[in-house]
């Protein structure tokens, strides 16, 4: 139980909080503001628990600072994909668009959002720098990597690019997903995973004390769930199915629409959707 709690915890936390993302992000995009607004004030309330939580070695202080991390970073996710901090480009690469060209456009695209992750990184580490409780600082940079070799691996191809998950109104990213049977990252990734899970599996079995346990096994669970994403993506599992609460909407879009995402009229279509 000293394991299996904490891991079910940060198990059902990242889904739901995935889950109520991709549920916001295909709403009518009036409401974004509000979303946004909501978010904000989250990250607020995140950034004041890792500092208030920082010299506290409390079971409870250690689970509240690892919520106030994913929390932060759950601000980066819906930022981005509500359309509020992308990049300088607005516009989709051409099919001919290849190699390091591609790969800046596809930096420029997102360069606002992967400079505010740092500055998030930042602010929490000096919220707790030299503190006894770091876990929320944790649990931020290991949600940072797992995303970053993620996307690479997207990227570079993979057979599943999950592009159901993308909402009509950030299209722009389809042009930089790549479908492949395999990419040369790959395997170190899913290899640097694994060990990454495995180091910190073995970390909370041999922790001592309740507060260490509870921080290893969260981070433990978050490692695992790394493994099991990059698996999904080269897997044909259908991944909709986790998150079906979460997209009515989107689902009903997709069936009505038939015309290219590029040139479908999100905003007309969401309206009407609106009670």
């Amino acid at each position: 139980m000293d394991l299996i709690q904490p891991m079910a915890y940060a198990l059902f936390l990242w889904w739901f909080a995935t889950g109520l993302i991709f549920y916001l992000d295909q709403l009518p995009v009036q409401t974004f503001r509000w979303s946004m607004a909501g978010a904000t004030a989250l990250l607020g309330g995140s950034l004041f628990t890792v500092w208030f939580t920082a010299s506290d070695g409390s079971v409870f202080a250690v689970y509240a600072s690892f919520t106030a991390g994913l929390i932060a970073w759950g601000w980066q996710e819906i930022s981005l994909y509500t359309g509020y901090v992308t990049g300088p480009r607005k516009h989709s690469c051409s099919a001919a668009c290849s190699g390091w060209r591609h790969f800046g456009h596809a930096i420029a695209v997102n360069l606002w959002h992967e400079i505010a992750i740092v500055l998030g990184a930042v602010a929490i580490a000096a919220l707790c720098w030299k503190s006894e409780n770091q876990w929320g600082l944790w649990s931020y940079l290991l949600l940072w990597a797992m995303h970053l070799s993620a996307r690479l691996n997207v990227f570079l191809g993979v057979r599943n690019v999950s592009a159901e998950f993308v909402p009509p109104h950030m299209a722009v990213l389809k042009s930089f997903l790549t479908h492949k049977p395999m990419n040369l990252l790959f395997p170190f990734s899913i290899t640097a995973a694994t060990a990454g899970a495995v180091l910190l599996l073995s970390e909370a079995i041999a922790a001592q004390g309740p507060s260490i346990k509870a921080g290893y096994s969260l981070l433990a669970a978050l490692a695992c769930l790394a493994v099991f994403e990059h698996w999904l993506l080269m897997l044909p599992l259908p991944v909709e199915k986790l998150w079906q609460w979460s997209m009515p909407r989107r689902r009903s879009a997709a069936k009505l629409r038939n015309t290219d995402p590029d040139d479908f009229n999100y905003t007309a279509y969401t309206n009407r959707l609106t009670p």
